[in-house]
Formats: C-alpha cells, structure tokens, sequence
C-alpha cells in the first residue's frame, strides 16, 4: 500500500493555529498563547487543565515534555504517535493517533435522515451547533461549526452510541458544509480519530498531516 504524502508541518504552523484558535472558540475559552513554537490553552476542565499544541516535534516541545508533571496536561503535534511517544518520557500516556484533514470542492449531497429523527440547523448562530434529535427528543449526533475568515472549522462531531451505524453522523457533517459555504468558506479543516476519518474521507476530506496527542494521568 502506498503511504499517503503528507504536507510538510513547517508549511503548516498557520494551519494548526487556526485549529487552536477555533478550538478554543468552540469551546468558548480564552484565546491560544504563542509558546515556543506552538500554542497554550488554558482549558482548566477536571480531566484537562491545559494543553500546549505544537505544528512540529521540535527541541521546546521535548524540553516540555520534560519539565511538566501535573496531571492532566495534555501535548499535541503534527506527528505519528509513535515519533510522540520517542520524544517524551515514560510518565506521558500516548493516545490513539489522529489526523487533521482539510476538504476543498462542493459540499457533499445531505443524506435522507432514517424515520423518527429530526435535524436541528441554527444556521444564523456566530457558531452554529448541528443536532440530530431522536423521536423522544433526546440528542442523537451532534457537531459545531467555527467560520475563521474564509476557513470552516468542523469540531465536535459525535453520535450516540445507542444511534451509530444509521447515516446521522454524515448527516450533521452535511449540515454543517452547507452552512460553511453560505458563509464562503475556502476550506474546512477538522482533527480526525481514526474511526472518524473513515467517515469523513467518504465525504471527500483527505488527511494533511498525522497529529498525536499525550497526557500526563492523575
């Protein structure tokens, strides 16, 4: 199989610090500091006190890696897990890796929704929040949209696990597209999980670049 080109992380510093800013936006934090090279997030969850997001593995991100050891501090990088996991030492846990992909070209067809759900588009909201709701009213899959300039920001994308396998996740990404392209956006960009970008590669994202992700455990 042939592996997939990835752009260079060098080119993309401005890409990750739209993703980190949109990030913070949708979750409605402070914005991103500049550190080193990447950017810090003063999140402040119980599970997630901060998270520093670098585009590439470099010397600050190692001597980080080093330094930190409050728990719940998480490090992010346009890298495979397995580079992460050589550049940090043995008390950062190295999560599943993920991937950030960008989609350009015309937004996919929306799917007809299964019976019984309802979508819910508040497309006039500074960040429209897409929802699939079952028949009881409950949330079935969700999703955000962040507009930076002429770049779509997809987050936050998740169903139900008593809903998955049934269409609602395509069905909240082809909202959100439609939305993003009545506000003229050039480009979408999103990080994918791996079960994830199964989906969204259907949809004609493609991958730019691996990204990792580790933390330090309570």
């Amino acid at each position: 199989m042939t592996e997939p080109a990835f752009a260079s992380p060098s080119g993309l510093a401005d890409t990750v610090r739209t993703w980190v800013r949109a990030w913070t936006v949708s979750r409605e934090l402070d914005p991103p500091r500049p550190h080193g090279s990447g950017w810090r997030v003063e999140v402040g969850w119980p599970e997630q006190q901060r998270r520093h997001v670098f585009p590439a593995l470099g010397d600050d991100l190692r001597a980080l890696g080093a330094d930190v050891r409050e728990p719940w501090c998480f490090v992010k990088c346009l890298a495979t897990a397995d580079t992460l996991r050589a550049a940090l030492p043995a008390r950062w846990h190295v999560q599943p890796q993920s991937a950030m992909m960008v989609f350009e070209g015309e937004p996919p067809a929306a799917p007809a929704l299964p019976a019984g759900y309802a979508l819910d588009v508040p497309a006039d909201a500074p960040v429209p929040h897409v929802r699939v709701l079952a028949a009881d009213g409950s949330l079935a899959a969700d999703g955000r949209l962040v507009m930076l300039g002429e770049e779509a920001i997809i987050d936050r994308i998740g169903t139900d696990a008593a809903h998955r396998r049934r269409g609602l996740g395509s069905a909240v990404m082809c909202a959100l597209h439609a939305i993003a392209r009545e506000r003229s956006a050039r480009r979408g960009l999103l990080v994918a999980t791996q079960q994830g970008q199964a989906l969204y590669e259907t949809l004609g994202w493609r991958v730019i670049a691996p990204y990792a992700s580790a933390v330090v455990p309570a």
